[in-house]
């Protein structure tokens, strides 16, 4: 049985009493994140998030070719699946930007691991918006863990 261990790092104070009960808009890198081989489940980030906030927006980016199956558990969590023809960088960027630029929505968090996604982080911090990012090892970008204000590391572990 898997458990997948939640981390959550923050360098000055306690993340939980710095955005607990603010707005989160959470944007999941879906063929980044959401493979078997790390055994990251949608639960497990949604539950890693309800810690910290409330989530208001939350959205699912997969690839023209995800599982049928994949997009009824992006739905049963409650979760927006998005769909894309071809690479889903550029569609996350303009979902996050979408975000930045909402106001109803405090805490842009970014589940990736991908190091191409470092100038949303740093957009959102400069239109105040504080920000989180979720990713698991191996190729957890250094840079994108750097620039976030939190960043939660899920890892997944094989019980016995």
């Amino acid at each position: 049985m898997k458990e997948t261990l939640i981390k959550v790092l923050k360098r000055e104070k306690e993340p939980e009493e710095e955005i607990s009960g603010k707005s989160i808009g959470l944007i999941i890198d879906g063929p980044n994140i959401l493979r078997k081989e790390f055994g990251i489940k949608l639960e497990d980030i949604v539950e890693a998030l309800e810690r910290l906030g409330r989530i208001r927006v939350a959205k699912v980016v997969l690839n023209q070719y995800a599982p049928q199956g994949l997009i009824e558990a992006v739905v049963n969590q409650g979760l927006e699946p998005v769909i894309v023809a071809g690479d889903t960088d550029v569609r996350i960027a303009i979902e996050a930007m979408e975000l930045i630029y909402n106001s109803d929505v405090d805490v842009i968090a970014l589940a990736t691991r991908d190091a191409d996604f470092l100038p949303i982080i740093q957009e959102a911090k400069r239109k105040g918006k504080e920000t989180i990012v979720i990713g698991t090892e191996p190729g957890f970008s250094v840079a994108l863990q750097n620039a976030a204000d939190y960043v939660i590391k899920m890892v997944s572990k094989v019980e016995d």
